[in-house]
Parts: C-alpha cells; sequence; structure tokens
C-alpha cells in the first residue's frame, strides 16, 4: 500500500467509510424489520382472537335463528293416562287429543293435572311444564318464621293449649292421634273483638312448628275480574300441598265469608263464588293431607254457616279482652325492656285499665315511655302510666260515645 498513490488510498479509504456506513444502514433496516415483524405477529394474535369471537358470536345467532325458525309449543293439560303409552291431554286451543310423548321424559310424572308442551306439528308431548303459580300466591309464603314465642303471649294460657292441640301437635305428634284412632282437626277459627291477640297467636304457632307457613289477608282473595278470586284460593290451598306439612293463615276471613243472601249485587255474587272455592278447598273430594288452616275474625257472627260446619273448622278458640290476671302478664311481657321508677304498680295499673285489650296495654306501654321521653327522663313513673291510661282509655270512651250517638241519630 506503501507503493499506491495517494489517489488510490484515498479511493480505498471512502470504500471503507461507505461500506461502514452501509453496515450501519443494514443493521438499523434489519432491527426496525425485526420489529415490524413482531408487531405484524401480535397484530396476528390479536386478529385470531377477535376472529374466535366473532365466529362464536355468528354460533350463538345462528342458533338465536333457528330457535326463532322452529315453530312455538302448544300448553296443554293431562286429563288421562292410557294403558297402551298414549295420554289425553286437553290442549290451549280448545280441542283434546291422543298422543305420545317423548321417549326421554318420565311416564310416572305424566298424571292428571300435569301441564306439558305439544309440538305444534306432531302434538306429541316434548316437555313437562312447572305448574302455573299466581306470583301473589308465591308472595304469601313466609320466608323467615316470625320472631314471636309463646313466651311473648300473656293472659291467653287456656286459648295456648287448645292452638298447641289443634295445630302444634298433628305436625309434631301425628303418632298421638293414630294411636287414638281419630283424624286431627283440618281448621281452627280464632274470634274475639280487635287487639285481643288472634294474629299473635298465629305468629307464634309459625315460630314454634317446622311447617311453611302461609299467611294472608282474606281481602287480597277480592278481585275485579270474574274467577280470579276462585283461582287465587286454589293457588292458595295447591302451593300449601305442594309444601307440606303447612299451615295457611287467612286473617279478616269475614271479608269473603260473610252470610250470603239472596239479594246481591254482582260484586257480592263474586265474592261468594270465591267463598264457595274456599269451601270446596276446606272439605272437598281432594284430600288436603298435612294442611291445617288458621284463620281470624273479630266478627263471628256475620259468617257463614257453611263455613263454621265441622270438617271446615273443627275448633273454635274464643279470644277474648283479657282479666286482671292476664292484664298483669301482658304488662309485665311490654314492661320487660322498660325503666321503671320503683313505685309503679303493676297490679294497680291493670287494675284501672277494665276493658282493654292487649294492643291497647301495648300502646298504655308506649305512650308511658313517650311521655318519659318527652320530659327527658330515663325512668318512667307511674304519673306517665296514669296520662297513658287517662289518653288510650279516654280516646275509646269517645270512639263509644260517637257510634252511640250515631246509632242514637241514625
Amino acid at each position: 500500500m506503501e507503493n499506491m498513490s495517494p489517489t488510490v488510498l484515498k479511493k480505498i479509504e471512502d470504500l471503507k467509510k461507505e461500506i461502514k456506513i452501509l453496515k450501519e444502514e443494514n443493521t438499523k433496516t434489519k432491527r426496525n424489520l425485526t420489529w415490524k415483524v413482531r408487531k405484524l405477529e401480535k397484530d396476528k394474535v390479536l386478529i385470531e382472537n377477535e376472529k374466535m369471537r366473532l365466529e362464536r358470536e355468528a354460533k350463538s345467532l345462528r342458533g338465536e335463528i333457528e330457535r326463532f325458525r322452529s315453530p312455538p309449543l302448544v300448553i296443554a293439560t293431562v286429563t288421562e293416562v292410557l294403558e297402551d303409552g298414549r295420554v289425553v291431554v286437553k290442549s290451549s286451543t280448545g280441542p283434546n287429543f291422543v298422543i305420545g310423548y317423548s321417549r326421554f321424559l318420565n311416564k310416572k310424572d305424566l298424571e292428571p293435572g300435569v301441564r306439558v308442551a305439544l309440538n305444534q306439528q306432531t302434538f306429541s308431548i316434548v316437555n313437562i311444564l312447572p305448574s302455573e303459580k299466581d306470583p301473589l300466591v308465591m308472595g304469601m309464603e313466609v320466608e323467615e318464621k316470625p320472631n314471636v314465642s309463646y313466651e311473648q303471649i300473656g293472659g291467653l294460657e287456656e286459648q295456648l293449649v287448645e292452638i298447641k292441640e289443634t295445630v302444634e301437635l298433628p305436625l309434631k305428634k301425628p303418632e298421638l292421634f293414630t294411636n287414638v284412632g281419630i283424624e286431627p282437626p283440618k281448621g281452627v277459627l280464632l274470634y274475639g273483638p280487635p287487639g285481643t291477640g288472634k294474629t299473635l297467636l298465629a305468629k307464634a304457632v309459625a315460630h314454634e312448628t317446622n311447617a311453611t307457613f302461609i299467611k294472608i289477608v282474606a281481602s287480597e282473595f277480592v278481585r275485579k275480574y270474574i274467577g280470579e278470586g276462585a283461582r287465587l284460593v286454589r293457588g292458595v290451598f295447591e302451593l300449601a300441598k305442594e309444601k307440606a306439612p303447612s299451615i295457611i293463615f287467612i286473617d279478616e276471613i269475614d271479608a269473603i265469608a260473610a252470610k250470603r243472601l239472596k239479594s246481591s249485587t254482582s260484586g257480592d255474587r263474586e265474592v261468594q263464588r270465591t267463598l264457595m272455592q274456599l269451601l270446596a278447598e276446606m272439605d272437598g273430594f281432594e284430600a288436603r293431607g298435612d294442611v291445617g288452616l288458621v284463620a281470624a275474625t273479630n266478627r263471628p257472627d256475620i259468617l257463614d254457616p257453611a263455613l263454621l260446619r265441622p270438617g271446615r273448622f273443627d275448633r273454635f278458640i274464643e279470644v277474648p279482652v283479657p282479666n286482671e290476671d292476664g292484664r298483669m302478664e301482658i304488662l309485665k311481657i311490654h314492661t320487660r325492656n322498660m325503666s321503671l321508677d320503683e313505685e309503679v304498680d303493676l297490679k294497680l295499673i291493670a287494675s284501672l285499665t277494665e276493658g282493654a285489650s292487649g294492643a291497647d296495654l301495648k300502646a298504655m306501654c308506649t305512650e308511658a315511655g313517650m311521655f318519659a321521653i318527652r320530659e327527658e327522663r330515663s325512668t318512667v313513673t307511674v304519673t306517665d302510666f296514669m296520662d297513658a291510661i287517662d289518653k288510650i282509655i279516654g280516646i275509646e270512651h269517645e270512639e263509644d260515645m260517637r257510634r252511640e250517638a250515631g246509632v242514637m241519630f241514625g
């Protein structure tokens, strides 16, 4: 290289520089291409995932389209099961059919009265449907037990014994009735003035037994359209049979069970239809099983005689206004958690509240506590109770006076 001319040497140096630049550019290009390849691979994975998601969605949509294309099923009710493996059904469209059923269905489930779904083209049974229930009926079941025990009821010792014998014993110890050879009472009617503890007794029974408790106010059976009330009654008893052992409690039963009269409006006739359905359910051809019925009313004098006969209501339990000893027991229960002054004499208060119901006594205890709170005291005194008695008894006295005036002056 020493013999080379400066021109040649300069060219060699220039070539070396060009080679170096090309190498650097090649390295940079290679790095860029590697980054682009990695990005494309990442995009490929994302696109494949998106493709799979779209394929699943398309499959789901195709299935939905097929479901829309398939003909709707016809609802029917089984009326008879034939020996040759066929079934007689009454369809919702009207006519009766003798049809077969899918071999995937259990023959034991096909009983008269069961709702089924029919293929619209072949009319064969393809599915067994659950029994139809009104949402209102389902809402009548008391899921949680009421927090009322027998210890929280005062002055009703005889009534507690009777309701235990009538409602609790048949559910807890049915063998006692079997050994004696009698059937347990199926219906209990609690009657007495308002506020004496009829609903409280029913709550206590629900608390003490492990039976399903179904509560309804009789006025809920009264409906606008013909047949709706009777359908609700039927639904309540069907629910009770499914959930057996169970107790149905009908409060204020006089709302639908008043005596039937010759002259009546269309509304009265609809209530009477509801009553007739109730009578049929209480003592009809079908056995009620382990379903007890407890009803409450403060107007037993207006109830229909057909409702009161044995076989429907086998036991009548009067829940009267408490006597002095009963009032004493009730006051002890309601003042159990109250801060009472030493001078408070519950026996004196019980003697001064002649004719007061259990609800009145509870209201008196609450009012006495409110008088103490009004004066920002932590204890309830005798004066508070006296003021509460004057207030509660005074209100009732005024109401009695108004009623008497209404009778006198029409």
